[in-house]
């Protein structure tokens, strides 16, 4: 049996909060098939994984994280540098990790999928395979392998932008599972009545968050139609949410943005993060 093995459990990975990364913040499978070999490394961006792993929500200490396919994922944080003496040891989706690559962690994206990386102190860019989860402390968002930290001129823990290549994702997911999934395609439509919502529930569906207001606002404006829209600014990101929701208003409201955009939204109750699948 497959067993997920969360590395970042053990005692000192509280002695890595505050300094560079640690081979216990990472969680890996013990088990599968690898993929076998060294590729190009554009080879290796594009290329089927073993599995596509997204998984259920999962509780690291006193945090839970809750992973999505979110195909609009556009978040800023603090990425650190991957130990090398990780080459060799699985990932989350079953892949041999090698430093040589251009690799990188979440803790919720699909494993694999495929992202660029900002450096927002100098702004080079980098495009990441991300195929392991972590890091597992709270103050860095992501990872990266050594050879991509090298590309983005990083020499430790960095301000980062992460947003995800939809695009580029979609054909590795379709590669691995022989799917032909697409990305939501937006047609103009006539004008939709909103649907009737609770103006006080409980409920708030987070549909994006965006380091550009712009598109924050080009998202808003196209899901007007599903109630109460704002767009809050928070950490310096732009997030798109639907707000006021009762229980019913909210399961209407993420069956739409799944059926309809394409999208993967998040749910809070009350101000904290559920399952968006547990109403």
């Amino acid at each position: 049996m497959k067993k997920l093995l969360l590395l970042g459990l053990l005692p000192f990975v509280l002695a890595a909060c505050n300094g560079g990364p640690s081979t216990s913040d990472y969680g890996a499978f013990s088990g599968e098939e690898s993929l076998g070999g060294s590729l190009s490394t554009d080879a290796f961006l594009l290329a089927p994984g073993p599995k596509w792993h997204v998984g259920a929500p999962y509780k690291i200490e006193d945090t839970l994280y809750t992973p999505a396919e979110d195909m609009n994922f556009n978040q800023t944080g603090i990425a650190g540098i991957i130990p090398t003496d990780l080459n060799g040891v699985m990932t989350t989706n079953g892949e041999i990790f090698d430093s040589n690559q251009m690799l990188g962690t979440s803790k919720t994206l699909p494993l694999p999928s495929i992202v660029r990386v900002t450096n927002l102190e100098n702004g080079r860019t980098a495009i990441v395979r991300v195929n392991n989860r972590g890091p597992f402390v709270n103050n860095r968002m992501m990872d990266v392998s050594t050879t991509a930290a090298r590309q983005l001129g990083m020499t430790g823990n960095t301000r980062v932008q992460v947003q995800i290549m939809a695009e580029q994702s979609l054909a590795v997911k379709n590669a691995t599972l022989g799917t032909t999934s697409q990305l939501g395609i937006v047609r103009d439509e006539p004008a939709q009545t909103p649907v009737p919502v609770a103006a006080t529930g409980p409920y708030t569906v987070q549909v994006g968050a965006f380091y550009s207001e712009d598109s924050a606002q080009q998202l808003a404006s196209r899901i007007r139609h599903l109630g109460n829209v704002q767009i809050d600014n928070e950490s310096g990101l732009h997030k798109v949410r639907v707000v006021g929701l009762d229980a019913p208003g909210a399961r209407s409201t993420i069956d739409s943005l799944r059926s309809s955009e394409g999208l993967a939204p998040g749910l809070l109750m009350n101000g904290r993060w559920i399952n968006a699948d547990s109403i």
